[in-house]
């Protein structure tokens, strides 16, 4: 399966957050939305990803005052893309070797999408209870 067939399935929503809003009003946004990442940008340009993981980063080293701090500075700025040509099989382990659980989806050098290591998951489980369910039908027919 490939990244656009996860698109078209999940849909092309993606949520983004300037990179001077506070952290705080980034974990609200994140609630709100029931995402686990936020794609940062500057006018149309992707410059992070703010994942809950950084923001538990952010309050473990910072305390309470690192809520009033903006999002650039605690985002993840190493930014690593998916295209939607590329498989699910090369997504799961570029994810799993980078512990990565959201990747930005570029295409045209826009932003098409988002994909969550949950997405990946999915896709793969539905894939292999298609593939059992061939296999039964398979053996029965037989």
């Amino acid at each position: 399966m490939l990244v656009a067939e996860i698109l078209k399935g999940k849909g092309r929503d993606v949520f983004t957050l300037a990179p001077d809003v506070s952290l705080h009003d980034a974990s609200q946004e994140l609630d709100r939305k029931q995402v686990g990442a936020l794609i940062v940008c500057r006018d149309d340009q992707v410059v992070g990803v703010l994942s809950e993981r950084d923001i538990v980063r952010a309050v473990a080293r910072d305390g309470a005052e690192a809520l009033s701090r903006p999002a650039s500075a605690y985002m993840t700025t190493e930014v690593i893309f998916a295209e939607p040509a590329e498989t699910v099989a090369l997504l799961m382990t570029r994810m799993t070797d980078r512990r990565i659980r959201h990747l930005p989806v570029l295409q045209d050098d826009r932003l098409a999408g988002v994909v969550s290591i949950g997405d990946v998951v999915k896709c793969q489980i539905a894939a292999a209870t298609q593939e059992a369910e061939s296999l039964r039908t398979y053996i029965a027919a037989g």
